[in-house]
């Protein structure tokens, strides 16, 4: 477990508060009848960014406060716990490869009212189902063409970091852009975006993409974090108090078996995931390992709580009354986004030689 500082004490704590009393899990509910077009609360997305989250990671010249990403975790795991539908993670992470480039106008023109959560900026990474595929966008004379699928917040997105063959680039909605909204079972963001002789802005190179990238798959390990210690303790508390057969479920020993396999796979996940956030903030050579290890890791243990958070409800389980079923299918779309369990097991291999 990471040593927090006092700020990051308060923020983490104040991220629980508000997530519990302004965006709990009915809210997401709402918003899923809702289905508002761009995917998300924008009021919500305005607080966020009066209270500073949208700038965790971006420079205090630019209106952020520079307090890394294993604050930006801290942040997310919080929303996750809740299923908070909020742009923050694929902002953020866009606003760091904008800083990371060598784009200074692309600097002045977005980081700050990304900082201040005025715009929306997500990346346009993956061609295909699968994560890792070959990128075939190309850029001819400052215009983009190519073709992202399940970009996740597209729907709503005011600026688009795009991966093409040579590099990432910045390309603002608009001109030869077009979005074609995607269903998917976790009732979130997850469109495909057409760029067609689209102006952009390059920021840097493949080395650029690949570090951007494992930012990205970092984060998302974050809200996976949130999402299986919630699913844990609501499971917990359920058996608490259902009685079966006389007794309370939680007294019977196969049942305290697999919520000790629980315990243990979430402490072990925890300890990944806030290590790949403080190796990015380090700076550290063995950031690609880690952030791979703690993606393995968090797909494995969220996708064991969720489905054992179903089976232990019981019938009700499979109702949409009881929030089981959320956590199931938001599991089911995280697991397979910036890389399977397999991907990444094989991935840190290569990476050490095997």
């Amino acid at each position: 477990m990471a040593l927090l500082n006092d700020e990051q004490v308060m923020l983490r704590d104040m991220a629980r508060e508000w997530a519990n009393n302004e965006s709990p899990t009915t809210a997401f509910r709402k918003l899923r009848d809702a289905a508002p077009a761009k995917g998300f609360d924008a009021e919500a997305w305005t607080t966020i960014g009066q209270m500073g989250w949208s700038g965790i990671v971006i420079p205090e010249e630019f209106g952020g406060t520079a307090f890394g990403y294993l604050s930006l975790g801290l942040v997310v795991e919080q929303l996750g716990r809740n299923l908070a539908v909020s742009p923050l993670s694929s902002t953020a992470v866009a606003a760091s490869a904008i800083v990371m480039g060598g784009s200074d106008k692309s600097k002045q023109e977005w980081l700050s009212k990304l900082a201040a959560g005025e715009a929306v900026a997500t990346l346009a990474i993956d061609e295909g189902p699968v994560h890792g595929g070959a990128i075939t966008a190309s850029v001819s004379g400052g215009k983009l063409t190519g073709t992202k699928k399940f970009v996740a917040e597209g729907d709503g997105a005011d600026v688009f970091v795009v991966a093409a063959a040579d590099g990432l680039y910045l390309v603002p909605a608009g001109e030869g852009v077009s979005v074609a909204s995607r269903k998917m079972v976790d009732n979130r963001s997850h469109a495909d975006v057409t760029f067609t002789n689209a102006p952009a802005e390059k920021l840097g190179g493949t080395d650029l993409t690949q570090a951007i990238v494992d930012r990205a798959t970092a984060v998302t390990t974050a809200e996976m974090l949130g999402m299986a210690d919630s699913a844990f303790n609501q499971t917990l508390d359920y058996l608490k108090q259902r009685v079966q057969f006389g007794q309370v479920l939680s007294t019977f020993q196969a049942l305290q078996h697999r919520m000790a396999k629980m315990k243990t796979e979430l402490e072990l996940m925890r300890s990944a995931v806030e290590g790949a956030l403080e190796a990015i903030d380090a700076g550290r050579s063995d950031v690609d390992q880690a952030v791979s290890l703690a993606k393995a890791v968090a797909n494995d243990t969220l996708r064991l709580v969720s489905r054992e958070m179903v089976q232990l409800y019981g019938g009700v389980g499979m109702t949409d009354e009881y929030d089981a079923g959320l956590y199931l299918k938001r599991s089911a779309v995280l697991e397979n986004m910036w890389g399977t369990a397999s991907y990444h097991r094989d991935r840190f291999a290569r990476l050490n030689g095997y």
